[in-house]
C-alpha cells in the first residue's frame, strides 16, 4: 500500500499543476517559473484566474534544459 502526503506531487497524479507545484517539481523560484512562462519556454494554460502547467509542458521544459546542457558541453 502506498501512502502520500498533501504536500507531495506526483507528476504521474496530476493533470494540471498550479504554478507552486511546478515550483516544488523543478525545484525553481517563483520568479524563476514565471519568466520561463512569459518566455515561452514554459508552455501554460489559464483557467479563470489559475495558470496551470500540463505534465506534458514540463517534461518538454526539462527535455528542452536536457538539450541545452548538451549543446553547452
Amino acid at each position: 500500500m502506498t501512502t502520500s502526503t498533501p504536500d507531495s506531487v506526483r507528476l504521474a497524479d496530476t493533470q494540471l499543476y498550479r504554478v507552486t507545484d511546478a515550483m516544488r517539481l523543478l525545484r525553481m523560484s517563483r520568479t524563476v517559473i514565471y519568466d520561463q512562462i512569459r518566455t515561452g519556454r514554459l508552455r501554460s494554460v489559464k483557467q479563470g484566474r489559475a495558470r496551470l502547467i500540463t505534465p506534458s509542458a514540463i517534461r518538454a521544459y526539462i527535455a528542452l534544459l536536457e538539450k541545452e546542457a548538451e549543446e553547452a558541453a
